[in-house]
């Protein structure tokens, strides 16, 4: 046998080995933060809830802001249904669903953390070249782009929500403000639960604790599912007789 495929045979068992053992790490140290967290649950939850109401508060604020300088005219909004009208429960399912999907992609932003911030330094000794610099470098490189991600898609929810607000204003005869204060009924619940799982990240990520992250997007998203669906149920059936309280 030649000692290039000897050598080639090698190298691919310890990186199957290097891999075994990056997963059985990953999965001591998710079940070692699920204890601690579990004896002492109050410093990771106030920590994640302040990031995420951070989060919620800046991009209201910047729908706030985008709202009272767009431009209503030739936008067309419907406001036939929830949140200006109440639906029913088939409703609270769809608005539920459609939250899922924003929740599962920054739960799946979660877990890339952590095998980019966790696991792949540990397999960067079975690799050589650039390969080996993306496994040790995983970490920032994964911060980077999720700092990045996160301000897009802040922004764009902020432009999009911003001109809708400024369009159903117009319509409803009222002012963006007094619209998002109708709104406020439920969209800070909303909004915080589907930021648990990046704030957790953010702050994990700048304290190097990146062996929390998977444990971290068990917990915010067993967390926020409950809270999409309270979010849900009142915007549906709560919200539209606050606007029609306030907006006649």
């Amino acid at each position: 046998m030649p000692k290039s495929a000897v050598v080639s045979g090698d190298s691919q068992r310890s990186r199957r080995e290097t891999s075994r053992y990056a997963f059985v790490h990953g999965v001591r140290a998710t079940r070692q933060t699920l204890s601690d967290w579990q004896h002492d649950p109050w410093p990771a939850l106030g920590r994640w809830f302040a990031g995420s109401a951070a989060a919620a508060t800046l991009l209201l604020l910047a729908v706030w802001a985008i709202a009272g300088i767009s431009d209503a005219n030739g936008l067309s909004v419907q406001t036939v249904g929830p949140p200006y009208a109440v639906g029913n429960l088939a409703n609270v399912f769809t608005i539920f669903e459609r939250n899922l999907l924003v929740l599962a992609l920054h739960a799946m932003a979660c877990v890339a953390g952590f095998i980019a911030g966790s696991s792949m330094p540990l397999q960067a000794e079975s690799h050589r070249g650039i390969t080996r610099v993306l496994h040790e470098r995983g970490g920032q490189i994964a911060i980077a782009f999720v700092i990045a991600a996160t301000a897009f898609s802040l922004s764009a929810q902020a432009l999009v929500l911003g001109s809708e607000a400024a369009a159903v204003a117009a319509r409803l005869h009222t002012s963006p403000g007094l619209l998002l204060i109708v709104l406020m009924a439920h969209a800070p619940l909303e909004l915080t639960a589907l930021f648990l799982p990046l704030a957790a990240w953010i702050l994990a990520s700048r304290r190097g604790d990146w062996d929390q992250l998977l444990a971290a997007t068990v917990v915010t998203v067993a967390i926020a599912l409950p809270m999409l669906f309270l979010a849900a149920t009142i915007e549906v059936y709560v919200s539209p007789h606050i606007l029609h309280a306030l907006i006649h």
